[in-house]
Parts: C-alpha cells; sequence; structure tokens
C-alpha cells in the first residue's frame, strides 16, 4: 500500500461507527497522522456515531442545526482553531455546501498552499424551492477543491457535468468491510428446503421492508421463502403488525452481533434491500450471497448488476416480486452469482481498496501544490 508523507486533516458532520476502520486504515498509511474533526447527529437520524477512533486522532465538536428540510444548514464551531492546531499537510471536507464554514477551511489551506479535497455522493441537480441559488451555491463551492473524491461512476459524471475536471476526479467505491480472510463458502447447488432470504438493516420507514413482506406472500407457494429481518429501529412495530397480516412466516430476530450475524449470512441464499441504506450488502457479498437492492443515490450501481445481483425499480412492488420469482426458481443460477459477489468484494470494492484510491487523490493534490511552493 502506498503512503502519505505528511499530516492529513478530515472533517465530518457525523462520523458513524461503521467508518471507523476505513479511517484508522486511513491513518495507518499517513506518516503523520490523521485527524478527524466531527459532530453529533441529531437524534432523529438513527445514526451511531463512533464514540472513538483506534489509530486516528478523532476531535468532537458540537454541531449547530439550522433550519430542516430543503433549507437545512449545519455549522461546526472550532473548525479553524482545530486546523491552527492540527496545521494538516492536506484537508478532506465534505463536498457539501449545506455545511456552513468550508470556504474559511479552504481560504485557510490555500493561504499556506495546501490543497483540499472534497468527498461527496456527486452533484445532483436539486428542485424545489430556490433549486437555481442551491446549484449555485454547489457549484461554487466544488470549484474551489483541488480534487473530489466520490464513491461512484454516477457521482462523478455529476461531478464532471457541474464543470470539475475530470482527471481531477476520483472514484472511492464505498466501503465498510476489508477483503475476506476466509475462503468462498462451498453452498451445495440446491436449496436445503425452503429458500432463506435475509434482511439485515435498521428498521426505518424507508427500509421498505413492507415490499418485501408483500413480495414474499405473492409469489406462488412453492417459491415463498422463509424470511429473517434482522435489526431493530423506530419502524418495527409497524412492519411486525404487517408482517402478521401478510407474511406471518416472517421471522423478527432483533439485533444480531457477532457470530449470531454470522450464522445468519451463513445461513441464507439471498440477501434482499429493498429500500434505501444498504451497509450490510457488502457483509452478505463477503458471505457469497446474491444481492438484491433499490437503486437510490447510485453508490450501488458498481457493486450489484447482472452477474451478482439484481436493482429492483425504487417502491415497484411488482419490480421486487418478479426479480424474487426469477432468483427462487433457480437455486443453481444464484449460488453462481453468489461466487461473483464474493470476487467482486475480495478484489474490486473493500476498504483497502477504498483507501488506495483516497491516497491516489492526495498525492495528485499534494503534488501541484508542491510545485508551488
Amino acid at each position: 500500500m502506498d503512503r502519505f508523507e505528511g499530516r492529513l486533516g478530515l472533517q465530518q458532520r457525523v462520523l458513524p461507527a461503521y467508518r471507523a476502520p476505513f479511517f484508522d486504515a486511513l491513518a495507518a498509511a499517513c506518516s503523520g497522522g490523521l485527524s478527524v474533526f466531527a459532530g453529533q447527529p441529531r437524534s432523529s437520524e438513527g445514526i451511531a456515531p463512533a464514540a472513538e477512533l483506534k489509530t486516528a486522532r478523532l476531535v468532537h465538536t458540537r454541531n449547530w442545526n439550522l433550519l430542516s428540510g430543503s433549507f437545512y444548514l449545519c455549522y461546526q464551531p472550532g473548525l479553524p482553531a482545530w486546523l491552527a492546531d492540527w496545521q494538516p499537510d492536506v484537508l478532506i471536507l465534505e463536498a457539501n455546501p449545506r455545511y456552513l464554514g468550508a470556504g474559511r477551511a479552504i481560504e485557510w489551506m490555500h493561504s499556506r498552499l495546501r490543497p483540499v479535497l472534497g468527498w461527496g455522493l456527486g452533484s445532483p441537480r436539486p428542485s424545489g424551492p430556490l433549486a437555481g441559488w442551491r446549484e449555485r451555491s454547489r457549484r461554487r463551492l466544488i470549484r474551489q477543491f483541488d480534487a473530489l473524491i466520490t464513491y461512484s461512476r454516477k457521482g462523478a459524471d455529476e461531478y464532471r457535468a457541474a464543470g470539475f475536471p475530470a482527471e481531477k476526479i476520483f472514484i472511492a467505491p464505498n466501503a465498510v468491510t476489508s477483503r475476506p480472510t476466509q475462503p468462498p463458502p462451498a453452498n451445495p447447488a440446491a436449496f436445503s428446503g425452503q429458500p432463506l432470504i435475509l434482511f439485515v438493516g435498521r428498521m426505518q420507514e424507508r427500509k421498505r421492508l413492507d415490499l418485501l413482506l408483500r413480495a414474499c406472500a405473492a409469489l406462488p407457494i412453492p417459491l415463498q421463502p422463509r424470511l429473517w429481518i434482522v435489526g431493530e429501529g423506530p419502524a418495527r412495530g409497524g412492519f411486525e403488525s404487517l408482517a402478521r397480516q401478510v407474511y406471518p412466516q416472517a421471522e423478527f430476530l432483533g439485533p444480531r452481533y457477532g457470530a449470531e450475524l454470522e450464522s445468519c449470512f451463513a445461513a441464507a441464499d439471498l440477501f434482499v434491500l429493498p429500500g434505501t441504506g444498504g451497509l450490510a450488502v457488502q457483509q452478505a457479498m463477503a458471505h457469497g450471497l446474491p444481492v438484491v437492492v433499490s437503486e437510490a443515490d447510485g453508490t450501488q450501481v458498481d457493486l450489484v448488476h447482472a452477474e451478482n445481483g439484481w436493482q429492483a425499480v425504487p417502491g415497484d412492488l411488482a419490480s421486487l416480486t418478479a426479480i424474487l420469482r426469477e432468483a427462487l426458481s433457480s437455486p443453481e443460477r444464484l449460488r453462481q452469482m453468489g461466487a461473483a459477489s464474493y470476487r467482486i468484494v475480495a478484489e474490486e470494492i473493500n476498504l483497502e481498496n477504498m483507501v488506495e484510491v483516497f491516497l491516489r487523490a492526495i498525492a495528485s493534490a499534494f503534488a501541484s501544490f508542491s510545485r508551488l511552493r
């Protein structure tokens, strides 16, 4: 793995617990270390924040959350003081104009001939109130960065469409797991009794478990699967009530961790994420499972395709039902797709490769500024 011979600073509105391994791995590749500046989530978000980092340095701030919805803004006090204290050679900021203070941070770094990279999902065209003003604000922020890092080809295309130079855009597919260290599972060609579908995630309305329950119920009886739902959340009661009405064989297992969660992945034949999110998709793939997702922000386009799964039309019951019918009709094909999932996580989309892309982006921007000194 390459290394960055300097000090790296990185700002996050919130540091989710699932992101901690990535930041620690990135810190290990920086000779001067990594300092992460982050605040706490709003209570309504359901985000589990990281309490600490093992290798990177975590500096907490208190987010000032202003307004809501399309007008939401966030100010993080202490950002200039953190920069002055840490003195990063390179800074990475979230590329989001809703987060106030980014302009001052960029100005502080550029006045010292130090580069600033933006990290974001992309730059989709806004809609609704003040759409034109919001788009101009986003483009104005984007133009100030010296390089951009995004999760997907879709995000890269949006940044190019916003006028950012293609050669300064780096795609680091969103990874939450390391390369598998165990060989792929040797699953039998046929199902052992009823096929088993697995969902793992926080139970929120946006996860659309209602679609999954109704899709399973709409299948021919010989194809109807066992359905394990792993997780907890505010919508659990409503989903359980619906399951009793439309698909009573669904089992709500509650939160599972460690060996208990591993056994769920090992027992499953197919992983399905009918709504947004998707942190568990890569875990499922690392266990050799084919996956069904509902495409939302573009981060899953590079992860799930015809080789290893399906992308359902968001919110479309007929689309999800047709996919489940196709998937459960051919166990042999599911095994082949599961092997492809394992290969993708082992070779392409994992924490190690994500760190490598960040290091390439950092090195590119740092080299450009080094010539100016």
